[in-house]
């Protein structure tokens, strides 16, 4: 979280300072109106700028991963740059509406234009005959853009229709590209706020083109074919195991990679719950039923059904060299844990003279299903982990009191933390209460890529 959040400040801090060199004449402005035109500049630029850098994850990098801590990392980042550039639009587009409403009220009186200063610049003259449509359509853009930014954070809406209209996205970030070049200051452009500027837009305008043609990670594509199928009922879920055509790269134990079995519904994320044996290439996911389309798989995938798989991604693998580690996996979260139990058995199994770590794991669940635990029971023999099996409405909600009561030298130990947000959220800042340096030690997985 703490390199997610510099790139985001650190972001806004840099534009910011690059525009108030390019433009300090806002410092002298006296009246709304000379306000104004600063202040429609200023937030169309910040706007513009995180808007091109989300535009940019959404291809789903490798090269920024390991160091922003994951791809759920990214999408995190993604999804504030999202929301802080809809924020931006929106003042842009007050600033350019309100000193009109103002005066339709009789708030504010119409200054008095002068003359407009001689345009001699060809490339200027140019960009000012196209100062109407790129008006019109930029204010066209900001609409669709508010609606579809809406569909995207209002977690009601149904996924499908979400991954439908967030590609339309692209679509209006161009028609904002036009928008911007036309209309910012032409000073910028021969400033180093231009040349950052024109170096996000071209970024921006090469991974818009790549989300509207569909080709968003399609070098790390896979086909993969159902073997397996085991529903438990208890905890509505499905365990399906894919063999997988040749060039799947492997995976770590707490990988996650995406899925897509129905293309209308588009790749769903899903984290991977085994380990990888190049001899026997196949994966594992452990799916809950939480929306509309999870609950559906259970009559919907079938034996030998042909599945789209991409990854792997993230980064939550455990490698922190720790000796002592807790795990805790709440509800569905317990998925990563599962892939680096039966990692560690194999490798129990292939090198029994290796050094072996101590690890205590808590699974909290408000549902059971006898054969799910069982499962997990024997996975977690098999990988000499310590397993703590905690039922919401028998034992009582986890807390870090019991984790440490549990585990005497916790202060020695990482901890890896998978499941819902405000449950790591609340241990993290009890742990952190008790001394724990959990910047280093507390390793917490945000799986919500919406």
């Amino acid at each position: 979280m703490k390199n997610i959040k510099l790139v985001f400040w650190g972001v806004l801090a840099v534009i910011s300072l690059l525009w108030f060199a390019a433009d300090p004449a806002v410092f002298e402005a006296r009246t709304v109106f000379a306000l104004r035109d600063f202040m429609m500049q200023y937030s169309g630029v910040l706007a513009i700028s995180a808007m091109s850098i989300a535009m940019v994850l959404a291809l789903r990098p490798r090269w920024p991963e390991q160091w922003l801590g994951g791809l759920d990392k990214m999408y995190r980042l993604h999804k504030w740059l999202g929301i802080s550039a809809l924020i931006f639009a929106v003042v842009h587009w007050l600033w350019s509406e309100t000193p009109k409403w103002a005066i339709g009220l009789g708030l504010l009186a119409r200054p008095e234009r002068g003359e407009r200063p001689v345009v001699v610049n060809p490339v200027e003259q140019f960009l000012s005959g196209l100062r109407d449509p790129a008006e019109g359509l930029g204010e066209w853009a900001f609409y669709a853009i508010v609606l579809l930014i809406a569909v995207a954070l209002i977690k009601l809406i149904p996924y499908r229709l979400f991954f439908k209209t967030h590609r339309v996205i692209a679509v209006a970030y161009l028609v904002l590209v036009f928008h911007t070049v036309v209309l910012a200051e032409f000073a910028y452009w021969t400033s180093p706020l231009g040349l950052i500027l024109a170096l996000l837009l071209i970024a921006g305008s090469l991974a818009a083109v790549v989300v509207l043609f569909r080709r968003v990670a399609h070098g790390r594509q896979v086909t993969g074919e159902i073997v397996e199928l085991q529903h438990y009922p208890g905890v509505r879920a499905l365990e399906s195991r894919i063999k997988l055509q040749p060039g799947w790269p492997g995976h770590q134990p707490g990988q996650f990679a995406f899925a897509t079995s129905d293309n209308q519904e588009g790749a769903h994320p899903y984290t991977i719950a085994s380990a990888w044996d190049p001899a026997n290439p196949k994966v594992t996911f452990i799916i809950k039923a939480l929306g509309d389309h999870t609950s559906r798989l259970a009559s919907e995938l079938n034996i030998g059904q042909q599945i789209k798989i991409e990854g792997p991604y993230g980064c939550f693998t455990f490698d922190d060299g720790a000796a002592r580690q807790i795990w805790i996996g709440g509800g569905i979260g317990i998925t990563p844990f599962v892939s680096r139990m039966k990692y560690l058995a194999q490798t129990r199994n292939q090198k029994p003279e290796g050094a072996a770590q101590t690890i205590d794991l808590f699974h909290s669940t408000a549902e059971l299903d006898e054969g799910a635990l069982a499962r997990l029971a024997t996975d977690a023999t098999d990988a000499d982990v310590r397993l703590h099996v905690l039922i919401d409405a028998k034992h009582g909600r986890l807390t870090g009191d019991r984790i440490r009561e549990e585990v005497p030298d916790w202060r020695d130990a990482s901890i890896w933390f998978c499941g819902p947000v405000g449950f790591g959220d609340a241990l993290r800042a009890d742990f952190a209460a008790h001394g724990l340096d959990v910047n280093t030690k507390f390793h917490q997985e945000l799986f919500s890529m919406r």
